[in-house]
């Protein structure tokens, strides 16, 4: 057999999934271990979304949908972004996705290539620099600094554009750090890439309602002068606790909403119709579900920084958005990925380490709050006795 094409060679992977199938088989084994790691919401998806899915197939929802979505879904999620950022977006612009990861592929896919350099945050989601490098494109880390909240620079942006940059990746609030740009950072780097018009823009987006302390979203569709060229990712995961329902949205320009439109045809057909159906019970359905998460979860940040910052050697920035927490450890004498995985294999916790977040994440590991209130105290505690030691 023939060599595959160096694609797939190329590609990287999310350790976060490596991380949850280790501490699967050590729970099989016997032991008691608690889940810090996976970035899912500990929540059932609510009830009136489920029963939507439910009575979608018992009406006969069973069949193909339209590669780039139910206009049902797509108008309901016109309304969800109207309603949110004030940006009137066409069902047109729409496309429905099997989880928000399709959107992410297929921009990278678009603009990268031998020669040209993408920009994305570092520390930040793996699966960007991993598409980067698999398309052989340059990958061009942007710095998320704890000591600017995490947040994009407009600055650092600038200082890193060439005339081979072919796309910018924003993800405000951010994964791995919990940081959320600032609205005027937001405008900074807008008015920055209104002089760069060849420049592509992919926004995550994914986390936009996840936010504390009067934090607030500021999303890239509100400046008219980038819609041309601007790709926004969001979905159903994060704020309806719907992760295994794979479930995502995205908003295309016109150039580029044919090219995903074929890439859908050509990988993943269509979306799962009863999903889409309950998609669109969560947008238009009640939110008390969606504010008790999020208040459970404020309470459980809160506690989190508290007892991380209370540690010798551990210093915690409190975030302000999704549900991640992301502190320095570097003080302990550890190596962010070696305490990873003594915390997993002899004290039963289970975490990652910065360093699968990016070439600039060590000396930090990610804590994600979205487990018990008493999961955490108690992962807390072996944590502390485990540094102590």
């Amino acid at each position: 057999m023939h060599d595959i094409n160096p694609f797939f060679n190329r590609m990287g992977e999310e350790n976060a999934f490596a991380v949850l199938a280790r501490a699967t088989q050590l729970a099989a084994e016997g032991r008691d271990i608690i889940n810090l790691g996976i970035g899912q919401p500990d929540f059932a998806t609510p009830a009136h979304i489920v029963e939507a899915a439910v009575k979608a197939l018992r009406d006969g929802a069973h069949g193909y949908t339209p590669a780039n979505g139910l206009l049902a879904t797509r108008e309901a999620v016109s309304r969800r972004i109207h309603a949110l950022t004030g940006a009137d977006v066409s069902p047109e612009s729409i496309m429905i996705t099997p989880g928000g990861k399709p959107a992410m592929f297929a921009a990278i896919l678009m603009f990268g290539a031998p020669g040209a350099e993408i920009l994305y945050p570092d520390p930040g989601f793996p699966i960007y620099r991993s598409m980067i490098e698999a398309t052989g494109a340059t990958p061009v880390p942007v710095p998320m600094r704890a000591e600017n909240g995490f947040a994009v620079s407009a600055d650092e942006v600038a200082s890193l554009i060439t005339d081979r940059t072919r796309l910018l990746i924003v993800n405000s609030p951010g994964n791995p750090t919990g940081g959320v740009t600032p609205p005027a950072e937001i405008e900074k780097l807008a008015a920055l890439l209104d002089r760069h018009p060849d420049i592509a823009i992919l926004s995550d987006e994914i986390y936009d309602v996840m936010t504390y302390d009067g934090e607030a979203h500021t999303s890239l569709l509100e400046f008219d002068g980038l819609r041309d060229r601007l790709i926004v990712l969001n979905g159903w995961s994060k704020t309806w606790a719907m992760t295994g329902w794979r479930l995502g949205w995205s908003v295309w320009p016109e150039p580029l909403y044919n090219a995903v439109r074929k890439l859908a045809v050509n990988c993943w057909s269509c979306v799962n119709a009863a999903a889409q159906h309950a998609g669109i019970a969560a947008i238009d359905g009640p939110q008390d579900d969606v504010a008790a998460m999020m208040a459970a979860f404020d309470a459980r940040r809160r506690f989190v920084v508290e007892r991380l910052n209370a540690m010798e050697g551990v210093t915690c920035a409190t975030p302000k958005g999704a549900f991640y927490a992301f502190p320095d450890i570097s003080a302990t004498g550890w190596q962010a990925k070696q305490l990873a995985s003594g915390l997993l294999e002899e004290a039963g916790v289970a975490l990652i380490g910065g360093p699968d977040f990016g070439i600039l994440g060590e000396g930090f590991v990610r804590v994600s709050y979205a487990n018990s209130l008493a999961n955490i105290e108690a992962a807390l505690d072996r944590m502390e006795a485990f540094l102590s030691r």
